[in-house]
């Protein structure tokens, strides 16, 4: 972080342009307002380097010579510390996203998106995201993502969406100390679809991000995806409010482990060694007792999926299970399980 960068203030609102330091850990920050604001340098997000010269004022005496004031010095700037390549096996193909993500995902009438660029591979990717401004092209974001994370590239509001209906990535692979295999040179147009953006649906569990996400593949496997289109309509409900970026900049990837799905068989030969001396009635009970012990054993499970097999039958079993998750699992998902796999006997529940 050095004088002139622009940052935003990483657990409250607002940030501004670095005017000085104090001490090894304090930043002034110049907010809109042209106050100067004492903050640790641990609490501020840098968002936008200055790329120009830095000005020094202050006097730099060197072994008996001095610095005039004001003299343009080159900047300098401690090593960064080599980054640690962990590669993966799947990560010798290219693998690479764009996600967006609500900051608010209850309000999305109102919220602000940040946008995310994943690298999913070994290679470190040289990348320039833009947007289209008439007959030409805007660059919002220009860097280098390392191998296996994910970078925030920009938070967008109302205002920027006829902005951001079309956009282009493009970007080369390559290693660092190490040989590598040739990948193209990739530079992908993005006709940004903003329905989506409005439908909660829309955004959806992921390998790359705890929250629900849109996310959206450039390259897979070395191989282009097909057109993206990410509309109007999905980034039009983008909001009124800037919020502080509520991630790190850049972040490993770590994907999820997918949870395998439970298979319960509700027919009464599967739960019981015999039904002798029970009434329809005494079943009906024994296998609604079995679906509310599965369901209470995983209700804090988010994301689990369990598939009831009540067979066709006369729809009595279903019909109650149906009734059970209406009343009494309100917060779980349902819906009829893969006919390919279980016909027209099975329901499956998604824990929420």
């Amino acid at each position: 972080m050095k004088t002139g960068d622009k940052v935003r203030f990483l657990n409250t609102t607002g940030g501004g342009v670095v005017k000085g330091f104090q001490g090894k850990d304090i930043v002034l920050v110049e907010d809109e307002d042209g106050f100067e604001i004492p903050v640790l340098i641990r609490e501020c997000v840098l968002i936008e380097p200055n790329n120009d010269l830095q000005v020094r004022t202050q006097h730099i005496p060197q072994q008996n010579e001095s610095v005039t004031t004001g003299q343009i010095l080159p900047r300098t700037s401690k090593p960064e510390p080599e980054y640690k390549v962990e590669e993966t096996k799947e990560g010798e193909l290219l693998t690479v996203c764009l996600a967006y993500l609500p900051i608010d995902i209850k309000n999305l009438s109102n919220t602000a998106y940040e946008c995310y660029l994943v690298n999913d591979s070994n290679y470190y990717l040289s990348f320039n995201y833009m947007s289209k401004a008439g007959s030409g092209w805007i660059s919002r974001y220009t860097g280098q993502i390392e191998p296996n994370t994910k970078m925030f590239l920009e938070e967008f509001d109302k205002p920027d969406l006829n902005d951001l209906e079309h956009v282009c990535m493009q970007f080369i692979a390559f290693k660092k100390d190490a040989p590598f295999n040739l990948k193209n040179t990739f530079s992908l147009d993005i006709h940004i679809d903003t329905v989506k953006f409005y439908k909660l649906h829309s955004f959806r569990e992921n390998d790359y991000f705890d929250d629900d996400a849109l996310v959206y593949t450039l390259v897979k496997k070395d191989l282009p995806e097909k057109a993206l289109k990410v509309s109007a309509e999905e980034l039009a409900l983008a909001m009124q409010e800037k919020e502080a970026p509520r991630r790190p900049q850049v972040e490993t990837i770590k994907k999820k482990d997918i949870t395998p799905i439970i298979e319960v068989d509700l027919h009464a030969d599967e739960l019981l060694e015999t039904t002798a001396g029970m009434n329809s009635g005494d079943i009906l009970e024994y296998q609604l007792s079995k679906f509310r012990d599965i369901m209470n054993k995983n209700l804090k499970r988010k994301g689990q999926k369990i598939v009831f097999i009540h067979g066709k039958g006369d729809g009595i079993l279903k019909n109650a299970i149906m009734k059970e998750l209406r009343n009494k699992y309100k917060s779980a998902y349902f819906q009829d399980a893969s006919f390919r796999e279980y016909g027209y006997g099975a329901t499956m529940v998604t824990i929420r």
